[in-house]
């Protein structure tokens, strides 16, 4: 197994995260414990403007220079287990996302379980899709270049949102950005049973926030919860997935890449196997994972200029 960045593994020691899957642990009190931790740093990335809007689903709006228009504009969908996160969780990374893209970043601040499951955070989470369709140049975007990205379960909202895009009349998407994403699929996925205690995210945790997300569901999961069983992957944007070794996710994110690519979906699949998962919010202390991240807003502008 390969080892963790050395001053990746002794900050995520010191700090570790609270465990959804503990006995008796509120995953509420989890989410507005990790709100209060993040309200009380100061943005490392400096953009031109940050303006929260009320559109049908709170949003928060980021361009990296003050005035500016016809840029393109990305849809980020937080990660969090569908039960914890925020736009301010994820400030930091929608500031790095809009520097590094030049791009109008929209974060999305959906619904969530265990109050509101699924298929809330879908809904709310295409609501604004189709609102940045129809109204990107108000906020100085270009309708015609937009992308998703999402990390983890925003990932999942991410992948989930090219297909409604495609099959319910757009918008139509330039690229699709997936860190990490939980994705479902057929078959058996060692990296399950390899991150029974990983130290982000352990195949226990994995379980406890499906169950608070999407517990009611019996039989086979939709497409809008498990978007790796669609019957139909053709005509998807280009994607790009980064997945790590320390993660329960790592296979099936990596075997969504094949099923993209199988489909006739331009995809690039790389693995950050010195990373665990969330590395994207280590970035602003942890030089590896702001490297690697890098790597990953490369593929995303460039996926905007095609």
């Amino acid at each position: 197994m390969p080892h963790i960045d050395p001053e990746l593994e002794r900050f995520v020691q010191a700090f570790p995260v609270a465990r959804v899957s503990a006995p008796g642990a509120d995953v509420v009190k989890i989410r507005e414990d990790l709100d209060q931790r993040w309200r009380r740093m100061q943005p490392v990335v400096q953009v031109g403007e940050v303006t929260d809007l009320a559109t049908p689903v709170p949003v928060r709006v980021y361009k990296p220079v003050l005035g500016a228009v016809d840029l393109p504009v990305v849809v980020f969908l937080h990660g969090g287990g569908w039960c914890t996160g925020s736009v301010v969780t994820h400030d930091d990374l929608c500031r790095r996302i809009s520097r590094s893209a030049q791009a109008v970043v929209v974060s999305v601040e959906y619904r969530m379980a265990p109050e509101d499951p699924f298929p809330a955070a879908v809904d709310d989470s295409f609501a604004v899709l189709r609102w940045v369709g129809s109204h990107a140049r108000e906020i100085g975007g270009d309708p015609s270049r937009i992308a998703v990205a999402g990390d983890s379960a925003g990932g999942n909202l991410a992948a989930v949102l090219t297909q409604l895009a495609r099959d319910n009349g757009g918008p139509e998407l330039r690229f699709q950005l997936l860190l990490y994403p939980a994705v479902g699929g057929i078959g058996e996925f060692p990296s399950r049973a390899e991150n029974t205690d990983a130290p982000v995210l352990s195949t226990a945790d994995m379980e406890a926030f499906l169950r608070h997300y999407a517990g009611s569901i019996t039989g086979e999961p939709p497409v809008t919860l498990a978007p790796a069983l669609a019957a139909d992957l053709s005509g998807l944007p280009p994607a790009f997935i980064a997945t790590v070794w320390h993660d329960p996710l790592r296979d099936e994110a990596e075997a969504y890449g094949r099923l993209l690519a199988a489909a006739g979906v331009p995809v690039e699949t790389v693995r950050f196997d010195h990373l665990v998962h969330s590395f994207a919010s280590y970035a602003p202390l942890i030089p590896a994972a702001s490297e690697a991240l890098e790597q990953c807003l490369s593929a995303l502008r460039k996926g905007l200029l095609r």
